[in-house]
């Protein structure tokens, strides 16, 4: 969590704020399938339902306050990877920076997994 202060009081940001709103973020993203989470049963990567999109991010909390992401997704076939990657990154950091104020150190991107056809 992270505590914000001002002269009225104080605001405290939970995790699942963060990772709904960069699930969010992420999956809006052009040629983003959407998030996904790997099963402990089977090892295989799994496209998540909208309503659990935050179990394909995690959310560290650095000592400086800031915060940084890692966002395991799957892509369409046919797409530059690097591009798709630097558009999340920065749909995100611009999505949770200005949503929250919380200044957002690092987005990680994993692509786990590319639907064929």
């Amino acid at each position: 969590m992270i505590r914000k202060e001002n002269e009225s009081g104080s605001v405290v940001v939970s995790a699942n704020v963060y990772t709904d709103i960069a699930g969010t973020a992420a999956a809006n993203c052009m040629s983003v399938k959407g998030m996904v989470a790997r099963s402990v049963s089977d090892g295989v990567y799994h496209l998540l339902r909208k309503e659990s999109m935050g179990k394909g991010v995690k959310v560290h909390f650095n000592d400086d306050d800031t915060i940084s992401i890692d966002l395991h997704v799957m892509v369409g076939d046919g797409v530059n990877l690097n591009a798709v990657g630097k558009a999340i990154i920065d749909e995100v950091r611009y999505m949770v920076t200005s949503t929250t104020g919380t200044e957002v150190k690092d987005v990680n991107v994993f692509i786990d997994s590319i639907t064929i056809g």
